[in-house]
């Protein structure tokens, strides 16, 4: 199967900019570029921080176009949101009033969390009620493969500003995951490409579609950077997970004849 991760659009409302970049613009390129290209594609996650200030107007342009999107997409949260302001727009609250759900496809199970803690902290919150969702969405699965989707990390990504607001109390979240056959952990919020393993299972995470931070602090003299925003687009089959990250906004011609390197290559 086929699915495409995005995160960290920041939306603000239309006609707006945010830090000198148009996130609606950088939107419509992505949507349109993924149903260009990748149409076959089982469904798509949004990974959080929909919006840059849980503006409704902000909300309405997300839904607006997700309706014509030919691919089914799943929304989280980020710490930039507004959980009333979204269901306000979307609905779809779990029956803790949490923004989470459980997908099941071609024998996987596909868990999208919500770790929004609110203002005024940018970290994120796990807490009983939605650890409590979790450990009974993943006894459904038991023996099944399982994905796991999220705005926080619940770890330490080695950047100095992020390690301090990814997911409060990681141990809580980490004790529910033993005995589970998590195969791979989806997130966004570092605005970076990222992969790696923790507690023996994969995980990555890509570049916020309007802007970036700096991999180190003081490389530019602004917090946030403008590096190129990314989609993945993840095949999962006969047990592997491969993830691709498509810088879809720099994608332009080689400097070389267009019949150029076309012989057979093995």
């Amino acid at each position: 199967m086929k699915l495409i991760h995005f995160t960290d659009i920041h939306l603000v409302p239309p006609g707006e900019k945010l830090w000198g970049l148009d996130p609606l613009a950088r939107l419509d390129h992505c949507l349109a570029d993924i149903a260009a290209y990748h149409a076959d594609a089982d469904f798509c996650a949004i990974t959080g921080d929909l919006t840059e200030r849980g503006d409704p107007e902000a909300y309405e342009a997300l839904r607006e176009r997700l309706k014509v999107f030919p691919i089914e997409t799943h929304l989280m949260l980020g710490n930039h949101d507004d959980r009333a302001a979204y269901l306000g727009v979307f609905g779809g609250a779990a029956a803790s009033g949490h923004v989470q759900k459980a997908v099941t496809r071609d024998g996987c199970t596909f868990l999208f969390l919500d770790t929004l803690k609110g203002p005024p902290s940018s970290a994120g919150l796990y807490d009983a009620p939605r650890r409590a969702w979790l450990q009974s969405e993943l006894e459904k699965a038991r023996g099944m493969p399982v994905y796991l989707f999220m705005h926080h990390p619940p770890f330490d990504i080695g950047h100095d500003l992020m390690d301090l607001i990814k997911l409060d109390a990681p141990e809580d979240f980490a004790r529910l995951l033993p005995g589970h056959d998590i195969r791979h952990i989806f997130f966004g919020h570092a605005h970076r490409t990222i992969s790696g393993q923790w507690r023996g299972i994969a995980f990555s995470a890509l570049p916020g579609l309007n802007h970036q931070l700096p991999l180190v602090s003081g490389s530019v003299e602004t917090i946030y950077s403008d590096e190129p925003p990314m989609y993945a687009s993840v095949m999962i089959n006969n047990g592997m997970t491969i993830v691709h990250s498509d810088a879809f906004m720099h994608r332009t011609p080689a400097q070389m004849h267009k019949d150029a390197e076309r012989g057979t290559w093995y």
